[in-house]
């Protein structure tokens, strides 16, 4: 039996957004009109962006829509197809850049669209409007199989950690990769296995293992096991769900961003698996609040009175580590991998200076002194206007935010470059005339760029 989440969206058109570790989400809704889907990269309503629209204009009709533009990419009637009297449920999917949602119990969608230039989703919303409130019981970790075949099923991962049940009589198998394929660099995660006496930690498919250990009867084939997986800076750990006990544990002097997870069974077992899709309780939990510490580390411009945080229609900068993304945290671009890109500053060599942040790599980057820096301490831009616009050189338009300063006090601004397949957020210093980015290990320096406004 799924958990489930239960939420409650106003008339307001404003997304709920939850992360996901899968291809779909599984939901009833109760409303009568307007149950709305987005997928995003990021827990925010920003470009690229799916909709799905499920009973709209007045319950009559159903549309997918691609980064709020229309025309919508497909439109069909679905009179009658919720209600506010009852809860219906639906299922939405997305799989090789194919988007389409369902009813339950029916498997042939009755709306779907294929992207020619799809992208990963790692965020569910949520919203009603349009005169509609309504009531969602979300679906958490929906069960499914895995085949006696060793193929891997692939998802996108949201965080660095990875929880799951599964119940089969061994071979538990669970990859971590920087792809939605069983393609090096990769770690696999074997429990169980050896008809249920051990299990290992393995890199890149070969052998000596990196860890062994002896865990007889560890699987059970009528019974669901929970066990926790994380990677935090090249640390691999397995621990029990239940008991919080680390089952293994390894550090990769090398690691590389994670993107993807994979699950399958083999040799002889057939397993079924829960995935869990939402943070704990199904809330996203938010970090501590960052007391005072924007005051301290930063040093307002002029108009910044009083010592307060740089604000952009409610912006703040909260303190994170290690790969953590708070809630609300502002996308700025995404890299080559499609992975989403947060806006993020760090402390370096005396000065406060924007970077990125990417959350499978466990930290965030500043560019400075021709390189890029990475830093597991970091703060993250959450809420404001992320509005960007372009402009090049020492022009600096009136309302541009500022993000932080040099080791010399100068002010430095929130900026992005398109660059070899990503758009990479950095600092723009105006003395200098153009936009760093940290990047491949370098800080490129970009005289056309777009800057963020507050």
């Amino acid at each position: 039996m799924a958990n489930v989440l239960d939420v409650s969206t106003e008339d307001n058109l404003q997304y709920q957004f939850f992360p996901v570790s899968s291809g779909s989400v599984q939901f009833k809704v109760r409303t009568p009109n307007d149950a709305h889907v987005a997928l995003t990269m990021g827990p925010q309503e920003s470009d690229p962006m799916y909709e799905v629209f499920i009973g709209g204009w007045g319950n009559t009709k159903s549309v997918i829509r691609r980064n709020r533009t229309k025309p919508d990419k497909v439109e069909i009637e679905t009179p009658g197809i919720v209600n506010g009297g009852e809860f219906r449920g639906f299922w939405v999917r997305w799989d090789g850049g194919i988007i389409s949602a369902g009813r339950e119990g029916e498997a042939i969608p009755f709306i779907s669209w294929s992207d020619p230039e799809p992208f990963p989703v790692a965020f569910v919303g949520v919203s009603t409007g349009w005169g509609a409130t309504g009531t969602w019981k979300i679906e958490d970790g929906a069960e499914f199989d895995t085949p006696d075949n060793l193929q891997y099923k692939f998802g996108p991962v949201a965080a660095g950690s990875l929880e799951f049940d599964f119940r089969g009589p061994h071979n538990c198998h669970v990859c971590l990769t920087s792809a939605p394929a069983e393609v090096d660099p990769i770690y696999e995660i074997i429990l169980g296995g050896w008809e249920n006496s051990q299990s290992v930690i393995r890199y890149c498919r070969q052998k000596p293992e990196k860890v062994t250990v002896p865990t007889p009867g560890l699987m059970n084939a009528n019974d669901f096991r929970k066990y926790i997986v994380e990677w935090r800076c090249g640390r691999i750990s397995v621990r029990d769900g239940k008991t919080g006990q680390v089952v293994m544990d390894w550090v990769d002097p090398s690691p590389f961003p994670i993107t993807h997870f994979g699950v399958r069974t083999g040799w002889g077992a057939r397993g079924n698996w829960r995935i869990v899709h939402f943070n704990k309780d199904g809330i996203q939990q938010p970090l501590p609040p960052s007391a005072p510490s924007a005051a301290a580390l930063y040093a307002p411009p002029p108009g910044y009175p009083g010592g307060a945080p740089p604000a952009a229609g409610g912006a703040v900068w909260v303190d994170a580590c290690s790969g953590q993304v708070p809630p609300g945290a502002v996308v700025g671009g995404q890299d080559c991998s499609g992975e989403p890109l947060y806006v993020a500053r760090a402390q370096h060599e005396g000065a406060m200076l924007p970077g990125k942040l990417a959350a499978s790599h466990q930290c965030a980057y500043v560019p400075w002194g021709g390189v890029e820096n990475g830093k597991q301490q970091y703060q993250v831009l959450v809420g404001g206007s992320n509005n960007w616009v372009p402009t090049s050189g020492s022009n600096i338009p009136p309302g541009a935010f500022p993000g932080g300063e040099s080791e010399d006090g100068e002010p430095l601004y929130v900026g992005r470059v398109r660059h070899e397949g990503s758009i990479t957020t950095g600092k723009v210093q105006q003395t200098h005339g153009v936009c760093y980015i940290p990047f491949a290990g370098q800080e490129l320096g970009f005289p056309e760029y777009e800057i963020l406004m507050a």
